[in-house]
């Protein structure tokens, strides 16, 4: 009896710390993994491992940044808008796609941050900097740190406000607008020779934006359009001839559809506060 009574407490005294290494057996990540908690059923649940398909599309765009930056680097700077234009389609899909397949994750969230900074934030401002304003020396090292901080700022503003502001509306220009407008510069006169009056419209584009991403103007998110729901017939022969029009010369109209958009910001900020004024200074 006094042989299974020394037992019973050595095996007493043994589970709760066998129990302890089973809990800290299954918080054991092998080096270099990723591991995010979710909840499932209300229930915090760790799962290991990243998903492929949006993650990878976010690869892609950050690839189109680097080759942008690359291609600006060795003179070819149409190639480097393009790049840009291509970044900011892959980065609308990677959302919508982790979306569809239910894929969406902590990770997901982060790199494609990332990814934007590269690709909507150091990739245009460095193929502004290449093409027009290294000429400038310090005041065009300048300006292009002025877009390129705007956009860091930008996207860190965004991710601390998402769920907090309206999704109709984003606060300050996005980057990705903001990249368009300044690649579309470039794509649209990368065959002029090198002016006065292009350096200067350089200047205004690139620090103008970079401004813009900023500020706490409104812009139309277009998030609230409804794509599932039936349309008229016309809907479709429209969009049909927005491609055409596109197709006729890219550059053109990329450039003045997005810059066209950078505009309507502060006209719409403009013509939302005359009222106001109007009726302070009438009381």
């Amino acid at each position: 009896m006094t042989d299974e009574r020394k037992n019973a407490e050595t095996d007493a005294q043994h589970a709760p710390s066998e129990k302890k290494h089973e809990q800290a057996s299954e918080y054991e990540v092998e080096a270099g993994e990723v591991v995010e908690e979710e909840l499932v059923e209300g229930a915090p649940v760790r799962r290991k491992g990243i998903y492929l398909l949006p993650n990878a599309l976010t690869t892609a765009s950050l690839f189109s940044g680097f080759y942008a930056i690359v291609s600006a680097a060795n003179g070819m700077f149409d190639n480097a808008a393009i790049a840009i234009f291509v970044s900011m389609i892959l980065d609308g899909l990677d959302g919508r796609v982790a979306r569809m397949t239910n894929t969406q994750s902590k990770f997901g969230e982060e790199y494609d941050s990332l990814a934007d900074m590269v690709a909507f934030g150091v990739a245009p401002g460095l193929v502004a900097f290449f093409w027009s304003l290294n000429g400038l020396g310090k005041v065009g090292w300048a300006i292009t740190f002025i877009y390129v901080a705007g956009a860091a700022l930008r996207l860190a503003r965004f991710n601390t406000q998402i769920g907090s502001v309206d999704k109709k509306f984003f606060v300050g220009l996005a980057s990705p607008a903001a990249a368009a407008c300044v690649a579309g510069l470039v794509w649209c006169f990368h065959e002029f020779e090198p002016s006065s009056w292009l350096t200067l419209l350089t200047i205004v584009v690139v620090g103008g934006t970079g401004v813009m991403m900023v500020s706490n103007i409104l812009y139309r998110s277009f998030k609230d359009l409804d794509m599932r729901g039936r349309v008229p017939f016309a809907a479709i022969l429209l969009v049909v001839l927005i491609f055409v029009v596109i197709a006729l010369d890219p550059a053109t109209v990329l450039f003045t559809g997005f810059l066209l958009y950078a505009l309507s910001g502060p006209v719409r900020a403009l013509f939302r506060g005359k009222p106001k004024r109007s009726a302070e200074e009438s009381a």
